[in-house]
């Protein structure tokens, strides 16, 4: 993992290293791929999530650097995001399945969000890095991959290994190289009325 990619979290609390090491890079290394095993740890992490009834609304569709469905999810991205995608071992387009055999299915996309922080957090685990990125045509790619109207495509993740921060276009350059930051604590939780700090 390169200096860049190792930005860990200053956070109030120890954290788990995978918490603390988990970030977004756009900077990623055009010759990394990903082995059958470490794509299928991450599809498993994202199968054991929780969900609403355990409707599990999460789906994906994955592609590899180099074939046809990396080629359709990519093409479905904007161009900022396909200034630095192009270099990801692997882009998934994360849908959610919004009907089951009971009727429609509740809390779709929070099933999605938990699913994929669980796939983004065995990235980590696999030494892998992973970004989340909503800038794509919805439209496009379900119909690039003829989607059913109960399947929403909602994010599309990048996974690959972490590369060259030099390599990305000048306006991302300064972000990547960034400290990563959050809003305080204080500013998050909040105990007896809105607003007072729990911590």
């Amino acid at each position: 993992m390169t200096e860049v990619a190792s930005k860990i979290a200053v956070s109030s609390a120890e954290l788990h290293p995978l918490i603390a090491q988990r970030w977004s890079p756009r900077a990623l290394d055009p010759t990394a791929e990903l082995t059958d095993d470490q794509l299928r740890a991450l599809l498993e992490a994202a199968r054991w999530a929780p969900s609403f009834g355990n409707t599990q609304p999460a789906r994906y569709l994955v592609g590899r650097r180099g074939d046809e469905t990396f080629g359709r999810v990519f093409e479905a991205l904007t161009d900022r995001n396909k200034d630095w995608a192009r270099n990801a071992a692997a882009l998934l387009l994360g849908v959610v399945v919004t009907r089951g055999d009971k009727g429609e299915i509740p809390y779709t996309d929070y099933g999605l969000a938990l699913a994929t922080e669980n796939l983004v957090l065995q990235a980590v685990a696999e030494e892998l890095v992973a970004h989340q990125m909503a800038g794509f045509d919805h439209e496009a790619a379900s119909r690039a991959f003829e989607l059913p109207e109960d399947v929403q495509p909602r994010i599309v993740v990048a996974v690959g290994r972490s590369g060259d921060p030099e390599r990305l276009p000048e306006r991302m350059r300064d972000r990547e190289l960034a400290p990563r930051n959050r809003l305080p604590l204080a500013e998050l939780a909040f105990a007896g009325r809105w607003g007072r700090p729990a911590f």
